[in-house]
């Protein structure tokens, strides 16, 4: 049987679904929701509403305890940092948030790390597979690391004008280059604190979302088990991290070139650096939500496809001036748009004909704006074998602004399901792209990333060019605009001059290609030339 022939698409992508997915939106990111911070009333309301969705839609409990929900036990913290560091007569104190932000790792109420040598690492990066050690064996043990964020941005000798595809892959950040890889490479070299330099254009986002993430509770999985960080972990604004080399008489320029050089040392910054951080923590519950539409075959229904999107954003602030509505963090399209979809997507599988040959699994997820928490715990406990799970498609964040002629596959190179998109999208009419912004690292930036770390191949897919009956430039100019003005700020909030006909194109397209695989479709298969290929072979050799 052809692909097509696997495929029947319900007629549900149409004014109707607009108008269904909307509603849903509004709902998810209005100021009932508070937010959808978790271990928040906005939590219990948006747990509720998805769960009632699901039993609407005839979904069956996602939890084989015969719930529609999986429990993350996660700790919450609030934090209240003090930094300041000495490297002349008199100590230089920053300020809290607008200069620095940083928190506790661990669970005290108080620490306090003094007189701590401050040196700058470069990237932070040890990269075997590149010939790449930025520590070269340097005794870092209770330092305060002073690190860049991204890649090292080595330009390519062939042309100097672009980024070297040999070295970290070029113009895409790889996991080298996120902040979460910068604090787990600290901690391994014993690092008491770490600072990563802001930029704003190789961190893909500017300082404000670093600023108001840190004012939001923060939130960590209490059973991980891994060091997710040095005792502090932190940020520092580019004004004062130059600040702070130029005390030491350096330019912070030329210390950033030097880090372009395999041969580069970690360099002494002749100061000191001093934290006090105050915690208020708590241990509370949260959920991720799950439905299921169980697989109708005796032997393919023990296969299952898991669609996902997290529910969760950062809540209320109430040190925002203004009234009630100007605290809230809205998140209308990071990810009340993605929980929407999800909806929909359920939805059309529920109005075809006859059920699918492979289970298919609707995952809500929380805390991923704290670091993908509730993938990461799906993975660390899933309900279903990983050895079955053939793949995970994950929404976070929808078209909001027309048709687009071309779909982005930000997971493209890594799977055989970059076939099984392209194919689809040739069905309506498109084509399947590579990712448009490859340095803003957005494979490492979403909930499929968890899935893929456990051996899953992973589909995660934008609309950011190609617009259709719009100039070359409009992409960027709405997708620069969001990141600027509205992402991660009380500003993302439903929008009346929102387009949603490229969204549903965009969703249709990812029900054609999870009804392909839950038809009895070709497991997807890693590419040998990707990272996460020998996961599967070990996640399948486990008993």
């Amino acid at each position: 049987m052809s692909a097509s022939e696997l495929v029947q698409v319900p007629p549900t992508f149409g004014t109707a679904s607009e108008n269904s997915l909307l509603a849903h939106i509004q709902v998810l990111a209005s100021d009932d929701f508070e937010g959808r911070a978790p271990g928040t009333p906005g939590e219990a309301k948006t747990v509720a509403y998805i769960e009632q969705q699901f039993r609407r839609l005839g979904l069956k409990p996602g939890n084989p305890d015969g719930s529609y929900v999986q429990t993350v036990p996660m700790r919450g913290q609030h934090a209240t940092p003090r930094f300041s560091y000495q490297g002349g007569a008199q100590p230089v104190q920053l300020r809290f948030p607008d200069d620095f932000v940083a928190y506790a790792s661990g669970t005290e109420e108080q620490l306090a790390l003094r007189d701590s040598e401050l040196v700058f690492v470069g990237y932070g990066v040890v990269a075997p597979e590149y010939g790449w050690d930025d520590y070269k064996g340097a005794d870092l043990r209770g330092k305060t690391l002073l690190m860049l964020i991204n890649d090292p941005a080595l330009p390519d000798p062939r042309d100097p004008s672009r980024l070297d595809p040999a070295m970290f892959r070029g113009e895409a950040m790889t996991y080298y280059g996120r902040w979460n890889y910068k604090y787990e490479s600290a901690a391994q070299q014993g690092a008491a604190a770490a600072l990563i330099v802001h930029e704003t254009k190789p961190a893909a986002y500017p300082y404000e979302v670093v600023r108001n993430g840190a004012l939001a509770e923060r939130f960590s999985l209490l059973d991980d088990g891994t060091a997710d960080g040095p005792p502090v972990p932190g940020w520092i604004h580019l004004d004062k991290a130059k600040e702070l080399v130029a005390a030491a008489g350096y330019d912070f320029e030329a210390l950033k070139q030097a880090a372009l050089s395999r041969d580069f040392r970690p360099i002494s910054l002749k100061a000191q650096a001093s934290f006090e951080v105050s915690s208020q923590s708590r241990s509370l519950n949260s959920q991720n939500v799950v439905g299921l539409i169980e697989g109708s075959d005796p032997l393919l229904k023990h296969d299952y496809i898991i669609y996902s999107a997290h529910w969760d954003h950062f809540g209320i602030d109430e040190r925002l001036p203004g009234p009630r509505s100007r605290q809230i963090y809205h998140g209308a399209l990071d990810n009340a748009s993605g929980v929407g979809a999800l909806l929909e997507l359920a939805k059309a599988y529920q109005a075809l004909p006859q059920r699918p040959k492979r289970s298919i699994l609707f995952l809500a997820t929380t805390a991923e704006e704290s670091g993908l928490l509730g993938a990461k715990y799906y993975g660390n406990y899933p309900l279903y074998p990983l050895a079955r799970t053939i793949a995970n498609i994950n929404i976070d964040g929808i078209n909001a602004w027309g048709r687009t002629a071309q779909i982005e596959n930000v997971t493209s190179g890594h799977s055989t399901l970059d076939e099984v998109l392209a194919r689809h999208a040739l069905a309506q009419g498109r084509s399947m792209a590579p990712d448009a912004r490859p340095e803003l690292g957005s494979f490492y930036r979403a909930d499929q990333l968890e899935f893929a770390r456990q051996g899953v191949p992973v589909l995660y897919t934008k609309s950011r060019s190609g617009y259709i009956g719009k100039p070359d430039n409009y992409a960027r100019e709405v997708v620069d605009y969001y990141v600027a003005h509205d992402y991660h700020k009380v500003s993302d909030e439903v929008r009346d001059n929102w387009d949603f006909s490229g969204g549903l194109e965009d969703i249709e397209l990812l029900f054609r290609v999870g009804q392909e695989l839950a038809q009895g479709g070709a497991r997807p298969q890693w590419y040998p030339a990707s990272e996460f290929r020998t996961l599967r072979a070990t996640l399948r050799a486990k008993p």
